[in-house]
C-alpha cells in the first residue's frame, strides 16, 4: 500500500485535541505522523485536499439493520456497508434481528464473512440478549463475544423482564461489553404506530407514549446501578427519557445514549404533513412532540446525549406502501445522516465540529470498545473527509442502499461528504466535491 500525505484540510480530532491545520501521512493502512508541513519522502503519493474541507477519524453508526442474513430484499451486507461508506461512514455495528437471529457464533461469523467480501466499511457484529430474542433464555453471550460481537442487545424488542436485564448486565461486566437496550414498555406501547398526542388523536392512528419509553429506561438505569453494568439507551425520542438519563449520570451509573437524525429534526407533525400517512415517518420509537425533539438538541449541544447513531432500517417499497397501521416502523439513515447533521446541528450553532465528531466517531468506538474515534499514530488510518458548505440534494432514487424508504427525499441540506477511506484505501470519493483527487 503507498504511502500517502494528506495535505490543505481542516483536522479535527478531539481525542489527540487536534483543530487546525495539519498534514496526515498514512503509511502500510495505519496513521504514520499529524504535524505541520511534514517532511515529503520520495515514493509518498501527496494528496493535496480542497480547501474548506475537514478531516477527522472515520465516523462509526453504532446502530444500524444490515438485514443479512434471511431479509436481503431489505438489505445485504454488501449494499449496507456501500451505503455507510458514501455516507461517510468507516464502520458500523449492526443489529442481531436478522433471520436467523445472531444469537450464536454461527450467524456471527457468517456476517464477519460478508463484511469481509464486500470490503468496504468494517462491521462490528451486536449479538441478541436473549435466544432467537424472545425474552426467555440469555444467549450465550461468552461464545458471542469470542466470535466477535461488541456488545449485546434484543433491539426491536426491549429486555423482556428486570431479572433476565440484571443477568445481561452482569455477564456483560465480565466480558467489558455494553447492552444497548430498546426501552419501550411493551404493554404501555401495546397496538401503538404513532406518538400519542393530538396529531395521532386527528389522524385516528393508536397512540405510544413518551412513558413507555422512559419507565424501561428507569428501569435499566437501576438495575446498571444495582449491578455495575453498563447500559446504553437507544434511539432515545422523549424528553423523560433524557432526564432518566441525567439522573442515572448524576449518580455515576454506567449510562449512555444515542439519538437520531430523525429524532431531533422531525416531530409528529409530519404524520399530517405535507402527505398525511405517509409511511416513511413510521418509526420506532415514534416522531415526538416539538419539545422532545428540543430537548434532543439541547442533550446534544449539552454533552448529555453521547451518540448519534441512525438507526438505519431499510424496507423494500412493497413493505411500506401499504395502510400506516401494517406498515413496518424504520427508515433508511445511513445515507443521510451527515448532511442533517452538517445542516440542523452545525451550521444552526447547535454543536461545533468537534462536538460532532466526538459524537459520530469518538463515543461510538470509546463505548463499544472497538478501533477508531482517533487519528493517533499507529491507529488504523480510518478517515471521513467532510464537506461541510456542499450544497446536497437528497434523492432516494440514487442511494446506494437497496432500500429507499426515507422521509428526507428532495431536501436540499448544507454539507455532506466528500471521501471516506477505510484501512488507508479510499473506498468512496463524492464526485461533486472538486477542487483534489486521488
Amino acid at each position: 500500500m503507498a504511502t500517502q500525505l494528506l495535505k490543505g484540510a481542516r483536522v479535527v480530532d478531539p481525542a489527540n485535541q487536534r483543530d487546525g491545520a495539519f498534514d496526515v501521512l498514512i503509511e502500510d493502512g495505519r496513521i504514520a505522523a499529524v504535524g505541520v508541513d511534514l517532511p515529503v519522502a520520495a515514493a509518498t503519493r501527496v494528496v493535496q485536499l480542497a480547501t474548506g474541507l475537514v478531516l477527522c477519524p472515520g465516523l462509526i453508526d453504532m446502530h444500524v439493520h444490515l438485514r443479512e442474513p434471511g431479509q436481503e430484499h431489505k438489505e445485504t451486507v454488501a449494499s449496507g456497508t456501500a451505503a455507510a461508506v458514501a455516507g461517510g461512514f468507516t464502520a458500523v455495528a449492526c443489529m442481531p434481528n436478522t433471520t436467523p437471529v445472531n444469537d450464536n457464533a454461527g450467524v456471527t461469523g457468517y456476517i464477519l464473512a460478508r463484511a469481509a467480501e464486500a470490503n468496504l466499511a468494517r462491521v462490528y457484529p451486536i449479538g441478541a440478549v436473549s435466544r432467537g430474542q424472545k425474552g426467555e433464555q440469555l444467549a450465550d453471550i461468552a461464545e458471542l463475544k469470542n466470535a466477535g460481537c461488541v456488545a449485546i442487545t434484543d433491539d426491536g424488542h426491549p429486555v423482556a423482564t428486570a431479572i433476565l436485564m440484571r443477568r445481561a448486565l452482569e455477564y456483560t461486566r465480565m466480558f467489558d461489553m455494553p447492552v444497548i437496550e430498546h426501552c419501550e414498555d411493551q404493554t404501555l406501547k401495546g397496538d401503538g404506530v404513532a406518538h400519542e398526542g393530538f396529531q395521532a388523536s386527528s389522524l385516528g392512528l393508536r397512540g405510544i407514549p413518551s412513558e413507555a419509553e422512559s419507565i424501561m429506561a428507569l428501569r435499566d438505569i437501576s438495575l446498571a446501578e444495582l449491578t455495575g453494568g453498563t447500559v446504553h439507551v437507544a434511539h432515545m425520542s422523549a424528553r423523560q427519557t433524557l432526564a432518566a438519563v441525567r439522573y442515572g449520570k448524576s449518580r455515576g451509573v454506567a449510562v449512555t445514549c444515542e439519538v437520531t437524525p430523525h429524532h431531533f429534526v422531525l416531530t409528529d407533525e409530519w404524520l399530517a404533513q405535507p402527505m398525511p400517512y405517509d409511511t416513511n415517518v413510521k418509526m420506532n420509537p415514534p416522531l415526538r412532540e416539538a419539545a422532545d425533539r428540543d430537548a434532543m438538541l439541547e442533550g446534544l449541544a449539552d454533552g448529555t446525549i453521547d451518540v448519534i447513531a441512525t438507526d438505519h432500517a431499510p424496507h423494500h417499497y412493497d413493505e411500506k406502501h401499504v395502510e400506516f397501521d401494517r406498515a413496518p416502523f424504520g427508515i433508511t439513515g445511513l445515507e443521510t445522516a451527515v448532511s442533517l447533521c452538517l445542516d440542523r446541528l452545525v451550521h444552526r450553532g447547535v454543536v461545533g465540529l468537534t462536538r460532532l465528531v466526538q459524537l459520530l466517531s469518538v463515543n461510538p468506538a470509546n463505548i463499544l470498545r472497538v478501533p477508531g474515534g482517533s487519528l493517533t499514530v499507529g491507529a488504523p488510518a480510518d478517515i471521513t473527509i467532510l464537506a461541510p458548505d456542499l450544497p446536497v440534494t437528497v434523492a432516494a432514487t440514487t442511494m446506494r442502499s437497496l432500500s429507499k424508504n426515507t422521509p428526507f427525499d428532495g431536501w436540499s441540506l448544507r454539507g455532506g461528504v466528500a471521501a471516506t477511506i477505510v484501512g488507508g484505501r479510499v473506498v468512496y470519493m463524492n464526485d461533486a466535491v472538486q477542487g483534489f483527487t486521488w
